[in-house]
């Protein structure tokens, strides 16, 4: 038999659902239906409803009772769950799965890490060596969700095409621009959440998003329309600011998924989970981090780190140097090439830059 999980939830959006009298607008429950651990998955948690005389009951796997020939009721599920009858009167009906009050029981949520990564420009001595440590392809460690309790069961972790692009082909493009391209899309993801909460519609927090997503960068680096309607779905969706910017680099080719970690919990009880991974400015630095970690020793015991802590630093100068590029596979990054050259062979630079500058001045 498949263990229940029994807890309940405070979550923001279930909390806007109308539940007759007041006093029951926090009473919610959840079970483990597909026997996995946790109780993450959609149709795992629900708003109690409210029953005759103030009672409240789970909706998830509730059963109608059967009456004997004395008209005394009973649970089919077993003689501990009790027989309540709707507040509209009806059948009586029970279930397996208890409420609680989530007052008495508040969510644990895991502390976001906002990883800036490392600086592009660091402090510099009178002749212009980098004083600081110097990192080839390094990268940021970002989570996204998975449907759950905190996202409504939407997926944050959708993969949302290539909007972002390495800037590879176009005779504007250059190592500034690839180096930029995380940097602006964390600032178009920030923009269009601050933007959203501050009372904007999705559509206008988009449109603040793509606008600081484009300023300073080349219009070939970043897919604007694809961006505005990404932005728009997630927002619509509840997904947050790091969860925006994963889902475009993840979608982009960008990341590496390091795995899957608990990030909200109840009484020790999974209810959320999230992705951790290490995203870099480019799909190139991507692939070679993780065919050239392999061949470091210095990796060998940290390797990716844990999804809840991924260590995505990049290479120093004497590892970079080490690297064997014999014995890596760019393949996939060498057909992203030549397929972009192509293209962009048959576009005309000027109607690029047409493009940029209507989007920049609808």
């Amino acid at each position: 038999m498949k263990q229940r999980i029994i807890f309940t939830l405070l979550s923001a959006a279930l909390m806007a659902i109308t539940v007759p009298g007041a006093a029951w607008a926090a009473q919610l429950c959840a079970a483990d239906l597909n026997g996995n651990g946790d109780a993450a998955d959609e149709g795992e948690m629900a708003s109690c409803v409210t029953m005759a005389g103030g009672a409240t009951q789970c909706p998830i796997q509730q059963t109608a009772c059967v009456a004997d020939a004395a008209g005394a009721n009973s649970c089919p599920l077993g003689a501990d769950h009790q027989c309540l009858v709707p507040a509209a009167g009806g059948t009586p009906t029970c279930s397996p799965v208890a409420c609680i009050d989530t007052t008495l029981n508040p969510v644990d949520d895991e502390l976001l890490v906002d990883d800036a990564g490392p600086d592009n420009d660091g402090p510099v001595d009178a002749d212009g060596n980098c004083l600081g440590t110097i990192e080839i392809f390094g990268g940021r460690a970002l989570r996204c969700r998975p449907p759950g309790a905190s996202v409504t069961f939407q997926n944050c972790c959708k993969d949302r095409n290539k909007i972002v692009k390495d800037g590879m082909g176009g005779s504007i493009s250059s190592i500034t621009t690839k180096i930029a391209i995380a940097k602006g899309v964390f600032t178009g993801a920030k923009a269009a959440y601050l933007a959203f909460k501050a009372g904007a519609t999705a559509g206008q927090a988009a449109s603040v998003g793509a606008n600081a997503i484009i300023v300073g960068l080349d219009p070939t680096s970043i897919a604007i329309s694809l961006a505005i309607n990404f932005m728009m779905e997630v927002l619509l969706q509840g997904c947050d600011q790091q969860d925006m910017e994963t889902g475009m680099l993840r979608g982009s080719g960008m990341c590496h998924e390091v795995g899957t970690y608990c990030s909200s919990s109840i009484l020790g009880i999974c209810i959320q989970k999230a992705r951790g991974h290490c995203c870099f400015n480019t799909k190139l630095g991507r692939i070679i981090q993780e065919q050239g970690r392999p061949q470091l020793s210095a990796f060998n015991a940290m390797g990716w780190g844990t999804p809840k802590q991924p260590y995505c630093r990049g290479f120093t100068a004497e590892e970079f140097q080490a690297l064997d590029f014999s014995r890596m596979d760019l393949s996939q990054y060498y057909e992203e090439i030549e397929a972009r050259a192509q293209s962009d062979i048959q576009i005309d630079m000027e109607e690029k830059v047409d493009a940029y500058l209507r989007t920049v001045n609808p």
